[in-house]
């Protein structure tokens, strides 16, 4: 087993796909050996050296598919390093006052597996990409408030930084 490592995720609306990507692109710049791929599309962890898993947030939890993923593959995820990324748009609100409820959030996560290190990011707000009318005119509601702005909030210095960190902490 070379030093493969595996940014698995699950996403929405493509933002926490693209900090996937962002992540997975750092670690190929630091020399490893990269696979990006949506949780549902990973069936085997034999092939990887560590592993780093990634969320959005919908409801105050890690979406269901990405807990899925980490309940099925817990055996494995207990024996080889691994990382722990969320990505939500509380974090967007100003002052980072909620960074902390944020990551009480991973909690069922944490007591499944023990990340070596967890990254948290603001995502991006799309109104369009709302599913429902109703969460959708909340966001509306919130953006006139001043509560977020829609658009890109991600921070890829933060999330560079990060994963620029990641690799010591996962190949030893």
């Amino acid at each position: 087993m070379d030093e493969k490592i595996l940014v698995a995720y699950a996403s929405r609306s493509g933002s926490t796909a693209g900090v996937a990507q962002a992540i997975g692109q750092v670690l190929v710049e630091s020399g490893a050996q990269v696979d990006v791929l949506p949780m549902q599309e990973v069936t085997d962890l034999t092939p990887y050296r560590a592993v780093v898993a990634g969320s959005a947030i919908q409801g105050k939890k890690w979406l269901p598919e990405a807990m899925q993923f980490i309940q099925t593959h817990q055996a494995a995820l207990t024996r080889l390093p691994c990382a722990m990324f969320t990505v939500c748009m509380t974090l967007a609100i100003s002052n980072g006052k909620y960074r902390q409820e944020v990551a009480a959030w991973l909690e069922p996560v944490r007591q499944l597996v023990h990340p070596v290190s967890e990254g948290l990011f603001a995502g991006v707000l799309d109104i369009s990409k709302v599913p429902s009318l109703s969460e959708r005119l909340k966001f509306r509601l919130s953006v006139v408030m001043g509560v977020w702005t829609e658009g890109d909030q991600r921070d890829w210095e933060a999330i560079r930084e990060w994963a620029a960190g990641l690799r010591p902490r996962l190949v030893r």
